[in-house]
């Protein structure tokens, strides 16, 4: 699914980055007036030729403005575009967490262990360490070289510099171990407990 997803994600990147860049090029080529100075011979339907032409002669622009569906039409298909983008831009975004985890089993064959299993684990070791109120794990990366997010809630006495240590100590060191891995990059986000005011009379 996310080789899918990748895959697609590169092919509509790459066709976006053709389309602006022939779009860019042909505006450009035409206000430099290349065609006329290096005598290119371009179609006789090419779009933009000399420096003073348009992309869209004003027949075309104004063909269908005077028909009742042309401007919702055009807003609608606008929205649709915008909607898609920002979906797109949202799915770049979101964080995508590993399913599996490819551990190295010493015969060969390897294995593999579900990531939430690997997190709840891992988690479990980070609120027991001394100092940490709450935390949280999650996977990243690729099932052979897996990386670590987690958000630790440190309690009010804890040493930020300490829970840090202890963690890259214990959870992540046993996490590594276990998996076979040479390396698992970690990204520790530290945060104060916050307590509700209580009223004192």
């Amino acid at each position: 699914m996310r080789t899918a997803r990748a895959t697609v994600n590169r092919v509509l990147l790459g066709l976006v980055g053709l389309l602006l860049l022939g779009t860019g090029g042909s505006v450009l080529m035409g206000g430099l007036d290349l065609p006329a100075r290096q005598h290119l011979d371009l179609p006789s339907g090419w779009p933009w030729t000399r420096p003073d032409g348009v992309l869209l002669p004003a027949a075309d622009r104004t063909r269908f403005t005077d028909r009742g569906w042309w401007w919702p039409t055009v807003i609608a298909g606008l929205a649709v575009l915008v909607l898609l983008l920002l979906w797109w831009l949202l799915a770049q975004l979101r964080l995508r967490r590993l399913g599996t985890v490819l551990v190295d089993s010493g015969d060969g064959e390897g294995a593999t262990v579900r990531g939430p299993a690997l997190e709840a684990v891992l988690a479990a070791e980070a609120v027991a360490v001394d100092g940490v109120d709450r935390a949280a794990v999650v996977l990243t990366g690729r099932p052979t070289a897996p990386q670590v997010r987690a958000l630790v809630v440190l309690a009010p006495h804890a040493d930020p510099g300490t829970v840090v240590l202890r963690l890259a100590d214990g959870a992540v060191t046993h996490a590594r171990t276990a998996t076979g891995l040479d390396a698992l990059p970690t990204e520790v986000r530290l945060r104060a407990v916050r307590h509700r005011a209580e009223r004192v009379s």
